[in-house]
């Protein structure tokens, strides 16, 4: 009997061990960092559609690195993750609202040609 219950402790004992070793995520607080600091040089805290992604990403790092010191490694890796996503969103925004502002642009540039050519007779 006191085999059975050293045999169901060993697995046991073997997860907390496995928890505790989880690595400091450097390359995702890297990858983090390096996508929030695109979305800022694009403008994207000055853009109302991504400001809110831009906060949320600096927050889940700010959190990320807290974790990172309490030694939650773990807990860490998913807020650089989650912080990533939101740079990329409000990367992705950013350009979608520069892209808008083109096209709005390119359209009144052909509306004011059309509008030349027909008071000119070019265009009957």
């Amino acid at each position: 009997m006191k085999t059975k219950m050293i045999w169901a402790a060993v697995p046991v004992a073997f997860l907390f061990g496995c928890g505790a070793s989880f690595p400091v995520p450097t390359q995702h607080m890297a990858d983090a960092e390096s996508a929030h600091r695109s979305a800022l040089e694009l403008g994207a805290a000055s853009q109302p559609v991504a400001q809110l992604h831009v906060k949320l990403a600096e927050e889940q790092m700010a959190k990320a690195k807290t974790l990172i010191t309490d030694g939650d490694n773990k807990g860490a890796d998913s807020l650089l993750i989650r912080s990533k996503a939101d740079s990329e969103l409000a990367l992705a925004l950013t350009r979608e609202q520069g892209s808008n502002v083109e096209v709005q642009k390119a359209t009144d540039q052909s509306n004011t040609t059309a509008v030349t050519n027909a008071a000119q007779g070019a265009v009957k």
